[in-house]
């Protein structure tokens, strides 16, 4: 694994190689499977840290598929497409979100971007440069799956949140997800959130079960492998569908129902766990 910071980033990170910018946190959102809560978690998210004092940043870094604006229910006039292209800076394309928050949206159906070009590359490193000292925390919330722009993304980030549920074609690209970061970029560490829990204790029961398999099947000895950290679950909640259905945050929709405080608590352990750690380095 390779430091790096924003004053000397290089054109473009050789393959397997992770950057840990030394300023600020940078934490990637992903999953193996598209639908299973990733762009609600990194909302929320960003909403439990704010509410812990921090500034966050939201950048939405689906090109392809953005949502994270009809998530909050936010129309942008410039995106990360005008930031990239030149059209605008990137102070003016910064929107500030219901939760208190930062985000920088990305538009949808951007053909352009779907490919891992070197031009988009560098854009990406250059944005990355720029947003990391201004914040507390980056959140990237990524596209699903295993594509080399979503790749490239989780390569920019020091922590990986996979969010997985407990159905097993969500578990299985999970599965397939952690084998390609842990042997394309050397993860050594991947944290996981399960969503949509039907019992308290199925994420920790799923982790334990994931890491069985991967210590199997991918580890080996030239490394330590990589290690799973269950970071919570978010149980199955209907107020969830309904503050997505508002497009509210479910933190200020319903803050106290059950899914809110798994939020809640999965933020806690991110700051005592990652961020004051990050802190004190």
């Amino acid at each position: 694994m390779t430091a790096t910071d924003s004053s000397s980033v290089p054109s473009a990170p050789p393959r397997g190689v992770v950057l840990h910018p030394s300023k600020g946190k940078v934490i990637a959102i992903t999953s193996g499977k598209g639908g299973v809560g990733k762009t609600f978690l990194s909302a929320n998210l960003a909403a439990a840290l704010t509410r812990r004092g921090l500034r966050v940043l939201v950048l939405d870094a689906d090109l392809g598929l953005a949502n994270l604006d009809v998530v909050l229910n936010l129309y942008p006039k410039l995106t990360l497409h005008d930031v990239f292209t030149g059209k605008c800076t990137l102070e003016e394309a910064l929107v500030q979100a219901p939760g208190g928050f930062t985000v920088l949206l990305a538009g949808s159906g951007m053909v352009e971007y779907s490919r891992l070009t070197p031009e988009v590359r560098e854009d990406f490193l250059r944005l990355i440069g720029e947003v990391v000292p201004r914040f507390d925390v980056v959140l990237l919330d990524t596209g699903a799956g295993i594509s080399d722009v979503v790749l490239f993304a989780l390569s920019l980030a020091s922590e990986v949140l996979l969010v997985a549920t407990p159905e097993p074609t969500s578990l299985t690209d999970a599965y397939a997800t952690i084998k390609v970061l842990a042997t394309q970029q050397q993860r050594q560490l991947i944290r996981l959130v399960v969503n949509q829990a039907a019992r308290p204790g199925d994420g920790r029961a799923i982790t334990q079960q994931l890491q069985t398999v991967l210590n199997r099947f991918v580890g080996s000895g030239k490394g330590p492998g990589v290690r799973l950290v269950h970071m919570g679950d978010i149980p199955i909640d209907p107020a969830v569908k309904e503050a997505v259905m508002r497009r509210q945050l479910l933190l200020v929709h319903t803050p106290g129902c059950p899914a809110a405080l798994a939020v809640g608590q999965i933020a806690g352990r991110l700051v005592d766990t990652v961020l004051r750690a990050h802190a004190a380095v």
